[in-house]
C-alpha cells in the first residue's frame, strides 16, 4: 500500500496500544506493532490492519463520502439548530451556603434579586424564538423555590405559549428541595415538571459540601427525592427518568468513590453523574480550600467507574453518565446533547442563560463569571434585544470561534478531537483567555484523562458489553 493512500489520523498511546481516530469519529485501538507498520508503510493489502483501516474510513481509495457525511452530521447536528436549553434564574436568593457555589457570593445582598413576571415572560418569549423544535426551560436560582409564585406562573405561561408554538417542550426545576411541601409537590407532579436536585453523596459528604442554614440538607433532599421517585415509578415512567440528582466533587469527596456510588445505587437511581468542580465564579475564590488537581480527580473517577462496572457485572445496569456521554459518541457516533463537549461549544448556539434581571449570557458559566462583576459573556437582555442581536453579539461570536477545536493548535491533532470540546468560560477564568493554552490546561488534562480511562476499558470485551447495554 502506498503511504499516500492513508488519510490523516490522530493517535494517543494508551498502555501498550494506540488509539487512532479520524475527523468522522471512526477509531481503532491497535497494537504497537500495527502502529509501527502504519508509520513505516510496511503492511500488505491482505493484512487485517489494512482491512480494518479500509472499513473505518482511513484509506482514501475507499472513502464512502455520503456515509461519512451522514455520520458526521449525527455527531454534530447542533451547529445550525439553535439553542435548545434555556436556563432561567428566577432568583439569586438561597437558604444554603454551599462551599462550591459558583453563581453567587455568600456575602451578597439578595433583597432585589427575584425575577419579575414581566421579565420571565420576556425570557420565555426569547427562548421560543429559537428555531430548535426541542426546547428545555430550566428554572433555577439561587434556590428557585424562594420565588415559587413566579415559577408557577412561568410554567403556566410557557405551556400556554407552546399550544401555538408546538415545540417539544420540557420544563425542569433545579432545587435543593429544602422548601418543598405537599402543595408544591402536587403542582410539579401534575404539571410533569422534571426535578433536578443535588446529592453529593453520603450524609457526611453532602452536608459538608452543601451547608443548609435551616438544618440537615441531606435529610430533606433524600426525603423528597424518594417521594418524587416513588411518584415517578407509580406513574409507569422509566426508573431512570425522574427525578434526577447531580453530585459535585470537592476535595472532601475524593476519598469516598465507592460510598458516593453506593448512595445513589441504594436510593434506587439508575445511575450517577460524576462531575468535577470547576474554578469558575465564586468557586475560584475558594479553590485552595475545596479544589484539587486533575490527577486527583482522575484517580477518584477511575476508582468510582471500576466500582460501577463491578455493580453492572454483579447486580445489573447502573450507568455512569460522564462515561455514557462519551461512549455514545465513540460507540454509537451520536451527539448526546451534552453542551460541554461540543465543537463549537454550546454557548449561545446550544444554550442561553437568563439572569433574574433579564440579562442573557452565552451559558450558565458566563452568568457565574458575571456574578463577580465581569460581563464578558453577556450577549444582551431579554427586554431590550432581539434574538438575532443575541446571536450576533461579540460574546456569542467569541465563544464560537474560540471553542472550535480546529482553531486550537493542541486540540487539532488530538485523537479525542471528534468526541471532545473546549469551554471558553473555563479558559477565561483559569488562563485569562477564552482560547486558553490547551497544552497547559487543567481542562485538557482532566478530559483527556477520562477519555484514556474509557478507551482503555473498551479494550476488554466484558466492559464493552456493559457499556453497550447502557444504550439499550
Amino acid at each position: 500500500m502506498k503511504k499516500s493512500n492513508l488519510c490523516n489520523l490522530n493517535f494517543e498511546k494508551i498502555g501498550e496500544k494506540y488509539f487512532i481516530s479520524n475527523d468522522f469519529g471512526n477509531w481503532l485501538m491497535i497494537s504497537a506493532g500495527d502502529f509501527n507498520k502504519i508509520s513505516n508503510d510496511n503492511f500488505s493489502e491482505k493484512s487485517k490492519i489494512y482491512q480494518d483501516l479500509k472499513k473505518e474510513g482511513f484509506l482514501r481509495d475507499y472513502l464512502d463520502f455520503e456515509g461519512l457525511s451522514r455520520q458526521l452530521n449525527k455527531l454534530m447536528p447542533f451547529r445550525f439548530g439553535g439553542p435548545s436549553l434555556h436556563i432561567i434564574v428566577v432568583t439569586l436568593k438561597c437558604n444554603h451556603t454551599c462551599l462550591y457555589c459558583r453563581a453567587v457570593s455568600r456575602q451578597r445582598d439578595f433583597l432585589n434579586t427575584n425575577m419579575s413576571f414581566e421579565t420571565v415572560q420576556e425570557s420565555i418569549n426569547m427562548a421560543f424564538e429559537s428555531p430548535n423544535p426541542n426546547i428545555t426551560l430550566e428554572f433555577q436560582g439561587g434556590e428557585a423555590l424562594m420565588n415559587w409564585a413566579i415559577v408557577k406562573k412561568a410554567v403556566k405561561y410557557a405551556k400556554a405559549k407552546n399550544k401555538k408554538a408546538r415545540k417539544n417542550l420540557i420544563i425542569s426545576l433545579v432545587t435543593n428541595l429544602s422548601l418543598m411541601d405537599n402543595e408544591k409537590f402536587k403542582f410539579l407532579s401534575d404539571e410533569n415538571i422534571s426535578i433536578c436536585s443535588s446529592l453529593d453523596g453520603t450524609e457526611f459528604i453532602h452536608n459538608k459540601n452543601r451547608v443548609y442554614l435551616g438544618g440537615n440538607s441531606y435529610n430533606l433532599t433524600v426525603k423528597w427525592l424518594k417521594k418524587f421517585f416513588k411518584k415517578t415509578v407509580s406513574s409507569g415512567a422509566q426508573k431512570d427518568s425522574l427525578p434526577s440528582a447531580l453530585m459535585t466533587t470537592t476535595r472532601y469527596s475524593l476519598g469516598y468513590p465507592q460510598k458516593i456510588v453506593d448512595e445513589y445505587y441504594n436510593l434506587g437511581f439508575g445511575g450517577i453523574f460524576l462531575r468535577p468542580l470547576s474554578p469558575i465564579g465564586y468557586a475560584k475564590e475558594v479553590w485552595e480550600e475545596i479544589g484539587y488537581s486533575p490527577k486527583d480527580y482522575i484517580w477518584f473517577y477511575e476508582k468510582a467507574l471500576d466500582y460501577i462496572l463491578k455493580i453492572n457485572k454483579n447486580k445489573g445496569k447502573f450507568i455512569e453518565r460522564t462515561a455514557a456521554i462519551i461512549l455514545r459518541k465513540i460507540i454509537k457516533k451520536e451527539d448526546p446533547n451534552y453542551l460541554d463537549l461540543r465543537s463549537p461549544c454550546g454557548g449561545s448556539i446550544g444554550q442561553m442563560a437568563y439572569n433574574y434581571n433579564g440579562d442573557i449570557y452565552t451559558c450558565d458559566e458566563g452568568r457565574m463569571i458575571a456574578a463577580k462583576g465581569d460581563t464578558s459573556f453577556k450577549i444582551g437582555n431579554a427586554r431590550k434585544n432581539t434574538y438575532k442581536e443575541l446571536l450576533n453579539s461579540d460574546a456569542s461570536k467569541l465563544c464560537l470561534i474560540s471553542s472550535c477545536l480546529e482553531n486550537q493548535i493542541k486540540c487539532f491533532r488530538c485523537a479525542f478531537k471528534p468526541f471532545c470540546g473546549v469551554c471558553p468560560a473555563h479558559n477565561y477564568e483559569t488562563q485569562d483567555s477564552p482560547w486558553g493554552n490547551m497544552a497547559d490546561s487543567d481542562w485538557c488534562r482532566l478530559q483527556k484523562g477520562i477519555f484514556k480511562i474509557i478507551a482503555e476499558k473498551l479494550q476488554k470485551d466484558s466492559y464493552k458489553k456493559i457499556f453497550e447495554s447502557w444504550f439499550e
